[in-house]
């Protein structure tokens, strides 16, 4: 099975990065802890970077499980940083040895659906373009992640939980707005 080789690739590569820093981490170490060969590697990744952002995303959908509504937005951000708080030596070790661009990416690419599921929910009914619809919810995703990043390099040490009350507080209210304020605009076109 495909998936269940990815899967070990992913937990070989977490189980490492416990005693190593990913720069110093080669595919051969990977693969034989596996105790698969280095072409099954590459039938699945092209890369170990590859790998990474695969493990990055697998976590994020597994933390994100039936969060990304109106409603339980703030609870999927929860579970985000949780997913990023269970990881934290995986994604210490990739910021400081890959690059912050990596994580933002992986980040982005989490949250942008979060919120884009919330932006489709609230413009039911409504005339929002969808051009409209992903600039709301990139506007908010960058927010998110600009947050996330403070926090990641901070060494994660602040409660993610009031960081998220927080973030629901400044929010309160402000999505909808967004795409009342697009609506409106669009009818007045």
């Amino acid at each position: 099975m495909p998936n269940s080789t990815k899967i070990a690739l992913g937990a070989s590569l977490k189980k490492l990065l416990l005693h190593k820093t990913l720069d110093k981490i080669t595919i051969n170490d990977i693969t034989t802890d596996c105790g698969i060969s280095r072409m099954s590697f590459y039938y699945h990744f092209k890369d170990i970077y590859d790998l990474v952002e695969w493990v990055c995303v697998e976590d994020g959908k597994k933390a994100l499980q039936g969060k990304k509504t109106y409603d339980t937005w703030q609870e999927g951000m929860c579970q985000i940083f949780e997913a990023v708080l269970e990881n934290k030596p995986f994604i210490l070790n990739v910021y400081r040895c890959v690059s912050r661009e990596k994580i933002e990416n992986y980040l982005y690419k989490l949250t942008f659906d979060l919120v884009a599921d919330v932006v489709e929910e609230k413009c039911t009914g409504m005339c929002v373009a969808k051009e409209d619809r992903d600039f709301i919810a990139e506007f908010y995703k960058y927010g998110f992640v600009g947050i996330m990043l403070d926090w990641i390099a901070r060494g994660m040490k602040e409660d993610y939980r009031e960081i998220t009350e927080r973030l629901g507080i400044a929010l309160h209210g402000n999505i909808a707005n967004s795409i009342q304020n697009f609506d409106q605009a669009q009818k007045f076109m």
